[in-house]
């Protein structure tokens, strides 16, 4: 049996994407790693946020979701009008519009705090997680 993966956990290490993701709703990330990692279970319906050690006591775990309104691709540029032209300026994003975040009844923690960039997973298994190891199949 097949179970649409719908919902994409990601990494944010540092606390700019996550004021953005809170505060104007949407996420971006790179065309080349959809296209590197993801792109069997591309496009996702949830997108869920794990925070790494910058966030200190929040730090090592999932503690909110939000579920994706619309995809458009976009350059870095129309992502950051005020950051200065550099080389990145032109690298091409998936930007990710969002709902307000939600936030999980208990945080999803890694208890292990292994490294990983994306998980695919579905939201299912979101909801009713207590440890990372839990959304995979």
């Amino acid at each position: 049996m097949t179970r649409s993966l719908d919902t994409l956990v990601v990494t944010i290490n540092n606390k700019q994407d996550m004021q953005i993701a809170c505060e104007q709703h949407w996420y971006r990330i790179p065309i080349e790693s959809v296209e590197k990692y993801l792109k069997a279970n591309w496009s996702p319906q949830w997108l869920a946020f794990y925070q790494t050690r910058v966030f200190e006591n929040a730090a090592f775990a999932i503690h909110a979701y939000a579920k994706v309104l619309k995809i458009e691709t976009v350059d870095r540029a129309a992502l950051f009008p005020d950051e200065p032209n550099n080389p990145k300026s032109q690298n091409r994003y998936y930007k990710l519009h969002l709902s307000p975040l939600e936030a999980l009844p208990q945080p999803i923690v890694n208890s292990t705090k292994r490294r990983f960039t994306f998980i695919p997973t579905t939201l299912t298994r979101l909801k009713s997680a207590i440890e990372i190891r839990d959304l995979y199949d």
